[in-house]
Parts: C-alpha cells; structure tokens; sequence
C-alpha cells in the first residue's frame, strides 16, 4: 500500500483513517515536531548534506561531539557513526575478516553482520562442532540483540562452555534495541560481561528507535581507532550531520519519548490477555503473530500492522507496534479488536 505523508499513529488510504502500528519509529521521533524542528535547525547550520571523507582536512565538530556523547550514552570507551546500519555492519566485518579465522552466527541474524564464510552457531540444537575443539584461533561470534521475531535479549551464557584457546570477539547488532531497551534505554551492549570474550563491538542502524538516517559502530577505544583507518571507513561519507547537531540538541526529547512508550507499553498490557499465538514482552514495543488471516482481520477493522516477506521472499514478516506517538484511544482501540478476535 502506498502512503502520500509519512507514517505516524494514522495512515490514510483512498481517503479512509487507518490506525497505524506498523514500522520501526519506536519512539516516534520521524514524525515528532519538536524532533523536527531540531532537525532543522542542524539543516541551518549545516546544510542539507555533506558528502565529504571524514579524513579530508576539513573536519566538522559535529561528529566528533556526537560521537563522545554516544559513547557515554552507551558506556563504551569510543564510537564512529556512518551513513546506514548496513555499512557499520559491513565496516566492521571486513575488518574482522583480516585478522579471525572463523566467524559463526545465531539464527535469524541480520545480513548486515553476516560473513561470506559464517558458519551457522548452533546444528541440531548443539553447538558448532568446530567451536569445541582445543584448536587456537580467533573467533567472531555474531548476533542480534533482539533477533526478528524475538522480543527477548538473546542469552550469551553459552560462551562461559567454550574453550579457553577460543579467541572470541562478539559482534552485536543493536538496532532494534538500541534507544528502548537496556538500564539507561540505550541497548544491552554494556550489559554484557566480557569475562569469556576477548572484545565486543556493537552496531546498529540509528533509523530504528533513534530516528536518526545513520548507523553507529562503538567498542574499546583501540578497535574504533583501527577502524577509522580502513580504506571503507575512509572513502564512504560521513553521515548527515545536520542530524547529528538534531541529536545533540534533543536529550529531552528522547527521555520524554522513552517514557511515553513505557507508559504506552503498560497501558496496553494492563487487562489484555494474549494466548499462545502471540509472541510478545511486556517491556518491548513488538508483538508478532505468524496465524493465517491474522493481518486481513485487522485491516478489516481499519488497523494497519508490518506485514511483509522479510528477510527472504519466503519469510512473512507480521507484527504490531506499538511506538511512543500512540494514543491511549488508538491503544484502546487495538486492545478492543484484539479481544474481538480471540
């Protein structure tokens, strides 16, 4: 379905109000005024667009500065942001290439973070033979924080069973948790202890819950600097600075919506009760449902959801949102239709 105006809590088709719990926009910055306003402002100082190497001799302040703050946000020592979550994943992982032997990979990993060689982590439910063996090597384990279709962080307990020889750098991709999970609302990466690994590194896509047309690449301080170095980093442009200036400009904006959607997440469990064909967390904004017929039965009441092929033209994709911009009423009014179709 094609939409003239982009999505918020509504959508219009053909002249018809749809409810709207679809997307990615979990805090609901895109369509945010005041977000946009400070968008704006950054357009002012900046430009619209600044397609120039982050190692050409003219340097903007901006990135910098977004860089050191994300970087305390997240609690890590350094960070680099770059024009999409899919080439900070594609960064790292030719970087990683050089230097580690064999790469592995959870299910259901993005392919942001996907090796040509990976090897799948788990077969038949057990461990990859090859990580149990007293062989010497340097490892890379990669994973989503919150895979597709999950709404749970994924347990890395596992890594505390592998062999001493293994060398383990765990990749992390952080874009659907990243601004709405986490302590501090700023992911898991810090959460995760490092006494069985040798490094981590996250990225993410900031165009999730961050709102923001870029992607972030963030470990220890050693790592980021070897990475400011490869020929990829150097040749791609940095992302828009103009909404790097927005970020800096908005933290009040964002612990504002971060409470929005807790409170929405609350408002919307409180007295629903959602049986087995449901896939959901109380404390994160999607909640699947794979059934037959499922979507058509919403859409017939006039609500919208993701329902798409994804990640392979196999896969369906089907999910609700729920995002900080929802009103009680529009929640009121999933809420109704869901205990309708029960």
């Amino acid at each position: 379905m094609d939409v003239t105006k982009g999505p918020n809590d509504k959508i219009y088709l053909d002249n018809t109000s749809f409810s709207y719990f679809g997307g990615t926009s979990y805090l609901g910055l895109a369509t945010l005024p005041a977000f946009q306003d400070a968008i704006i402002q950054g357009i002012k100082k900046w430009g619209t667009a600044y397609g120039s190497s982050r190692h050409a001799n003219v340097k903007l302040d901006v990135f910098k500065a977004t860089e050191l703050l994300l970087a305390s946000q997240l609690q890590t020592e350094d960070c680099l942001t770059v024009s999409s979550g899919m080439l900070a994943g594609k960064i790292v992982i030719d970087y990683l290439s050089e230097s580690h032997t064999r790469f592995y990979h959870y299910p259901n990993t993005h392919p942001a973070i996907l090796a040509a060689n990976s090897l799948p982590l788990y077969v038949e439910n057990a461990l990859h033979p090859t990580l149990l063996t007293d062989a010497e090597e340097h490892i890379v384990i990669c994973a989503d924080a919150v895979p597709t279709a999950h709404v749970n962080a994924l347990d890395f307990s596992f890594l505390e069973t592998l062999p001493k020889q293994k060398h383990i750098t765990l990749l992390l991709d952080e874009s659907h948790s990243i601004g709405i999970t986490g302590a501090t609302g700023m992911g898991l990466f810090n959460s995760i202890p490092t006494t069985h690994i040798s490094q981590k590194i996250m990225v993410a896509s900031l165009g999730k819950a961050m709102g923001l047309p870029g992607g972030i690449i963030a470990g220890d301080a050693s790592t980021i600097d070897d990475i400011k170095s490869t020929v990829m980093f150097s040749t791609a442009s940095g992302m828009n600075p103009a909404y790097l200036e927005g970020y800096l400009q908005s933290e009040a904006i964002y612990k504002n919506q971060q409470a929005k959607l807790k409170e929405n997440l609350r408002y919307f469990f409180d007295g629903l009760h959602l049986d087995d064909r449901f896939i959901f967390n109380t404390h994160y904004p999607n909640i699947y449902n794979f059934q037959p017929g499922f979507y058509d039965a919403l859409l017939k009441k006039n609500i919208v959801i993701t329902h798409f092929n994804y990640p392979t033209p196999e896969s369906v994709l089907s999910r609700i949102v729920l995002s900080a911009n929802h009103s009680k009423t529009d929640i009121d009014t999933l809420k109704h239709t869901l205990k309708t179709l029960a």
